[in-house]
């Protein structure tokens, strides 16, 4: 399924971004930052009506934004080469993509959760591979582009209970990214960025397990942080830099015991 703007005479000179799991949270956060900053928004994730709520909010804030919407669940893998070589067609374009849709509801291992966990891995790992394969395709064939993998600052570590399988993917995705950045090295205009949030006010963070969210701030800081992050198009990224700068170097040299008790 797809819907399209209102607003069809967009200038071609405008940046497109395309962001998937953008129907709330960081998605939508940095959708309208984007769209406040001269971007055209390619937008997709499952709750299509969240979607429609979130480009009127848009569209009145930045009336000269185009915003194309498109049902997407990631893990239909077809489904995620379609949608973005949709919004490519549609756009003429894709300037940048930002791979955002993930969920943290795993379980510890052992104690009977497995499908559970599977669905993290499938969802937060597999589903970034096809939607990376999706997006390098077209940035290889237009010569040019920017990837943007959200990770998280649970990558440099392993981590307990449900956030485990959670952690495991998001260092996978980190590790991803750094080959996909290998691969591009002698393609300058192909940048690929690894962004790692902390813990930043969305509807995972509510889901933590036990309510620890330690130096977490406000999705309206965490967004603006996002967005500069992503605008720079470094290789890496923590966001925000302070503190996770330091606790992330911490994590990678402390005992584990005591990250335990860090986090």
């Amino acid at each position: 399924m797809s819907t399209s703007s209102p607003i069809a005479d967009t200038k071609k000179n405008r940046p497109v971004i395309l962001i998937t799991g953008a129907s709330s949270g960081l998605g939508a956060g940095m959708a309208t930052r984007f769209a406040k900053k001269g971007y055209d928004l390619a937008l997709c994730a499952r709750r299509v009506e969240k979607l429609e709520g979130l480009r009127s909010e848009i569209l009145e804030a930045s009336p000269e934004t185009r915003v194309e919407l498109a049902s997407l669940d990631v893990n239909d893998h077809d489904a995620v080469f379609a949608v973005f070589e949709d919004f490519q067609q549609r756009f003429g374009k894709i300037d940048r993509v930002i791979i955002n849709a993930g969920i943290g509801d795993g379980a510890p291992i052992g104690k009977g959760g497995f499908q559970k966990n599977k669905f993290v891995l499938e969802t937060n790992l597999i589903a970034a591979l096809a939607q990376s394969e999706a997006g390098m395709k077209i940035f290889r064939e237009q010569k040019e582009g920017h990837l943007v993998i959200i990770s998280s600052t649970s990558a440099f570590r392993g981590l307990r209970s449900g956030m485990n399988c959670y952690s495991t993917s998001k260092a996978a995705v980190a590790h991803m990214a750094e080959g996909i950045r290998a691969d591009m090295l002698n393609k300058p205009n192909i940048d690929v960025s690894t962004i790692f949030p902390g813990y930043i006010e969305s509807e995972m963070t509510v889901k933590a397990p036990n309510g620890k969210t330690p130096f977490i701030v406000s999705n309206d800081k965490g967004c603006d942080l996002l967005v500069k992050a992503i605008e720079s198009r470094k290789a890496k990224a923590i966001v925000p830099a302070w503190p996770w700068t330091v606790v992330c170097f911490l994590m990678k040299r402390l005992p584990l015991s005591w990250v335990m008790k860090l986090l």
